[in-house]
């Protein structure tokens, strides 16, 4: 089946993918492979499946079918138009994704961003850092609604009202784990949600491993940020390693254990990524400090020496640049708005690294 037959795939063959990739033990090289040699979906299940299977494959195909309308889920065959270009270059891709929310967000750059569940201070900070830099530069943020370092990539990337993606191991319409509920409607109204897996599946074995190969082949990038020894942000740099994807680690304590597998990727080759302006230059934006290296006004340059050597809250600040609160507050959301300060939870601002 040809690329240019996808623009017109009847939904006969569209179910006859589905049911062909329900058939057991039948992975994404066989599915591809049978479909070569038959010429199509239907034609290898009516060719090469008993009637039982074939029956059953069918049956278990619409009755995913009817699940999906009702959850409002799209489906979408390797053959169509809409179906990632790069996931093309792994040589087993998804005969069909699921998705929920907005296909015009899977825009270029996409920047996968990864790491452990058991995310440190220090990996949440980094996190917020390096995805909101990118953000604010207009890349979209893939990764995999994990707890940890997923939820706080797609989080900064909502917060900075820039594009996300969540890939999951389970159907598109489970939020998983279920403290990420209210975050998985977030994606889903405002990002994209994609699975390969039917509607409310749920995790088995294998398919987080499966979920990461997707997570790398999407972006051009794979930013690996805390990952112990054994991780399965360290299968995703694999997978993206596999089919010559640009991997990215930030390096951490060389005695924490989240570290052990991000400093090792960077003993192996993986790019350093020791502050966000290393992360833009990898995706191709201009680094934040050579794109403000003027100021707009005298208040923005006093502000910014004033920060040189200490945070302050806004109160301190107005103090040592000797500005009115007013023109203090609106210099310092201007910066902020630009990348060049932060104004953390506790009140402080600081410059951005």
């Amino acid at each position: 089946m040809s690329n240019e037959t996808s623009q017109s795939l009847s939904p006969d063959e569209r179910r006859a993918i589905l049911a062909l990739s329900l058939v057991e033990d039948l992975g994404p090289v066989t599915h591809k492979q049978k479909i070569e040699r038959f010429g199509s979906a239907s034609r290898a299940l009516d060719c090469d499946c008993s009637d039982d299977v074939r029956n059953g494959v069918y049956r278990r195909a619409d009755q995913h079918i009817a699940r999906g309308a009702e959850q409002g889920l799209t489906l979408l065959t390797r053959f169509d138009s809409l179906y990632p270009e790069q996931l093309h270059h792994l040589h087993d891709p998804p005969p069909v994704l699921w998705s929920l929310g907005n296909w015009n967000v899977l825009r270029d750059p996409l920047v996968s961003v990864v790491g452990t569940r058991r995310a440190t201070s220090y990996g949440r900070r980094v996190t917020e850092e390096i995805v909101g830099a990118l953000a604010r530069a207009g890349a979209t943020i893939v990764s995999g609604m994990a707890l940890g370092i997923d939820a706080i990539a797609h989080t900064a990337a909502l917060e900075a009202n820039a594009n996300t993606i969540a890939v999951l191991g389970t159907g598109a319409d489970v939020a998983y784990p279920r403290a990420h509920t209210a975050l998985h409607r977030t994606i889903r109204d405002r990002g994209l949600i994609l699975s390969e897996s039917p509607p409310s599946s749920h995790a088995g074995p294998g398919s987080f491993p499966r979920r990461n190969r997707i997570i790398a082949a999407l972006s051009r990038l794979t930013i690996v940020i805390e990952a112990p020894e054994k991780s399965g942000a360290l299968i995703t740099s694999d997978a993206a390693n596999e089919i010559g994807r640009d991997v990215g680690a930030i390096p951490g304590p060389i005695d924490s254990p989240q570290s052990v597998g991000t400093n090792r990727l960077l003993q192996n080759g993986a790019h350093v990524i020791a502050s966000a302006d290393d992360a833009l230059r990898l995706v191709g934006f201009e680094p934040l400090g050579a794109k403000h290296r003027t100021f707009k006004s005298e208040a923005e340059q006093k502000i910014w020496s004033a920060l040189e050597s200490v945070a302050g809250s806004l109160d301190d600040l107005c103090a040592r640049v000797s500005l009115p609160v007013a023109q203090c507050m609106t210099t310092v959301t201007d910066l902020e708005l630009r990348g060049l300060i932060e104004c953390e939870m506790t009140g402080a601002i600081r410059r951005r690294s």
